[in-house]
């Protein structure tokens, strides 16, 4: 697939296939069109003005492209997480019964089952269990974002898609983010965009390195690291990229 913004070429000739129940990791510097790949998972892109998409994007055989492609389901399937937390400002019962609600869920004993099991998904609900009526805002950053895991897990979709999750949380939560992604492969499908290679290292099991919109290499997050193939991914690992 391509994609392009107005005149711009975004992205170039990208063919990769994403394993199922497995942790995928995009790497490469800024601007490189890791995130611009991501979005266009879920067609988030579609909100960009003059942004377009060429080829196919294929789920389970289908592209999500096709014209007729209904996009709130195509949403509830490939759930998101973004760089920054982003609770709703409301409680923290509401943030996770959202979703829920939005696709036709209305028993109070269903939703409060859907909450209960999405919390204890994103590894918060001893946290917040006796608080669940207080505002999320309230809610420490590292929280904040696994709410919104959480958030994202409650429509049980088949993708988790995660841009740059812990760039802007502390160590300690961070590792408790990237414990939490370990675990959610079991599952779901997760992408997480990401600049920390270590990171990338820790928790993925399949790696892609994005260059000026081009994937250059991917395979497995072990030989990625330790034989890659292209010169261009040794000096961006070995930090020799100029």
């Amino acid at each position: 697939m391509d994609l392009w913004y107005d005149r711009f070429q975004a992205l170039k000739q990208i063919q990769i296939a994403i394993p199922e129940r497995a942790v995928t990791a995009f790497i490469g510097p800024s601007g490189c069109g890791k995130s611009s790949f991501l979005r266009c998972l879920n067609r988030m892109n579609d909100f960009v003005l003059g942004a377009r998409v060429e080829g196919e994007v294929l789920l389970d055989g289908d592209d999500i492209y096709a014209s007729g492609r209904d996009v709130i389901t195509l949403r509830r399937r490939v759930g998101m997480v973004f760089q920054r937390p982003n609770p709703f400002p409301s409680s923290i019962w509401d943030n996770v019964a959202y979703g829920p609600r939005l696709h036709g869920v209305t028993g109070r004993h269903e939703l409060d089952g859907i909450v209960e099991r999405s919390l204890r998904g994103a590894a918060i609900w001893d946290e917040v269990k006796d608080k669940l009526r207080t505002p999320a805002l309230s809610l420490s950053g590292g929280q904040q974002q696994r709410l919104c895991i959480a958030r994202a897990i409650a429509v049980e979709p088949e993708v988790l898609l995660m841009d740059e999750p812990t760039s802007a949380l502390d160590p300690m939560a961070t590792a408790r983010i990237e414990e939490l992604v370990r675990g959610l492969k079991e599952r779901f499908t997760v992408i997480i965009v990401t600049h920390n290679m270590q990171q990338a290292a820790r928790i993925s099991d399949e790696t892609a390195f994005f260059l000026n919109g081009e994937i250059v290499e991917t395979g497995p997050t072990q030989f990625i690291f330790t034989s890659p193939q292209d010169g261009r991914t040794e000096d961006y690992i070995t930090g020799r990229f100029g």
